[in-house]
């Protein structure tokens, strides 16, 4: 029988996040600290949107690229909340979740053999999808010593005449680490210098604990070299709701458009009924939940400095990203014992890029109790590893 697989498709390796959460779910007694979903609902008054949706028989499908109402919120929040402006009929699109975006922007904008700079470890969809529009990722390896952060250096050693565009995911998954002004200027003068694009992913930009999110969007001359991607999974705990959103130039949009019409028709009106209001009225949820993430951050970084096991302070999103080098092992035998004997589930530093080796992400996309009994549980195994090392 002829074969009737992708060679493409078969050679991408499944999700690294996903085989312990498989295994969790079916272990007694087991913590997963492994999955990036709040822990909190969606706020009453969001759902309340989505339910009266329903109730008013809006179940049709709205124009491909989105609910007016909804692009026109979009716009506006990202004027008050990172100083760009958009035109909602032009240069707004509403997809499934910023993953469709992703997606659709790679293959909107990609050419085959074209270079797409993916800086790692970073959030585990950019790679797979950079192989699946027949581009060639080019992996930068981000390092401790720089906190995870993206330098000019790095991106313009990176560059070559087949490079098209630099994917910048921060504030980052799994590593926490945030860009500020300074960096993302260095790095867009380089940008600029080398005539490429930028697909950023600011799908933590809520979640920001050392000042307020910047956009490279903001910076001088790059509004016009950025697709910039959001949601609402992270920031409104919608993570069910399936909705994600991308602003960039028109011809770019237009081409994302297209894809999206063919694939997908329009992302679910329910949902974007629900996050009209979250963009409306959303804000003070947003800054509570914030305030909660921040709060057991703090925890987690006392806890580890307390067993002696070394993390930079990670200053966005809901994750930190333990060494764990000292024990000698691959961060993937550090995870299968640590889940097999005292039944906490975390994810190999790998499964977001060879650079995660001798990692671990941790999300605290938890409760404070369930935190704590997980890290009680890590300093059990983390002491039972010194003993053994001698």
């Amino acid at each position: 029988m002829r074969n009737p697989l992708s060679d493409k498709v078969v050679e991408i390796k499944p999700s690294g996040i996903r085989k312990f959460f498989d295994i969790v779910s079916e272990m007694k007694d087991a913590i997963s600290l492994g999955v990036g979903e709040p822990d909190f609902d969606t706020p009453w008054h969001i759902r309340d949107e989505g339910i009266y949706s329903l109730e008013k028989g809006r179940t049709f499908y709205t124009s491909n690229a989105g609910l007016k109402e909804l692009k026109i919120e979009i716009c506006n929040y990202l004027r008050r909340r990172i100083g760009v402006e958009y035109d909602y009929h032009t240069e707004t699109i509403v997809t499934v979740g910023g993953s469709e975006a992703i997606d659709i922007a790679l293959r909107a904008m990609i050419n085959p053999g074209e270079e797409v700079i993916i800086p790692q470890p970073s959030y585990v969809s950019y790679e797979p999808c950079a192989i699946l529009c027949d581009a060639v990722p080019v992996i930068i390896n981000l390092k401790a010593e720089n906190d995870f952060r993206l330098t000019a250096r790095e991106l313009r050693e990176a560059i070559t005449e087949k490079t098209k565009i630099l994917i910048l995911p921060f504030p980052n998954n799994p590593t926490g680490a945030i860009m500020e002004k300074e960096d993302l200027e260095a790095i867009a003068e380089v940008i600029r210098e080398k005539d490429i694009f930028v697909i950023s992913d600011e799908i933590y930009s809520e979640l920001s604990y050392k000042g307020d999110h910047v956009s490279i969007a903001s910076l001088p001359g790059m509004q016009e070299r950025t697709i910039l991607i959001n949601g609402f999974s992270k920031a409104y705990a919608m993570t069910g709701w399936r909705l994600g959103y991308a602003c960039g130039p028109k011809s770019i949009i237009e081409q994302m458009i297209k894809i999206h019409q063919f694939a997908i028709m329009c992302a679910p009106t329910t949902s974007q009924y629900a996050a009209v209001e979250a963009l409306r009225n959303g804000d003070e949820d947003v800054a509570m939940m914030r305030e909660s993430y921040d709060q057991r951050r703090r925890y987690l970084l006392h806890a580890f400095k307390e067993m002696g096991l070394p993390c930079f302070e990670p200053y966005g999103a809901f994750y930190v990203f333990p060494c764990i080098k000292e024990f000698g092992m691959t961060s993937e035998e550090f995870a299968t014992r640590f889940l097999e004997e005292e039944k906490v589930a975390v994810v190999p530093g790998t499964a977001f890029g060879d650079s995660g080796e001798g990692f671990l992400r941790i999300s605290y996309a938890y409760s404070l109790d369930n935190l704590r009994e997980a890290i009680g549980r890590l300093a059990i195994f983390v002491g039972r590893l010194k003993k053994e090392k001698g």
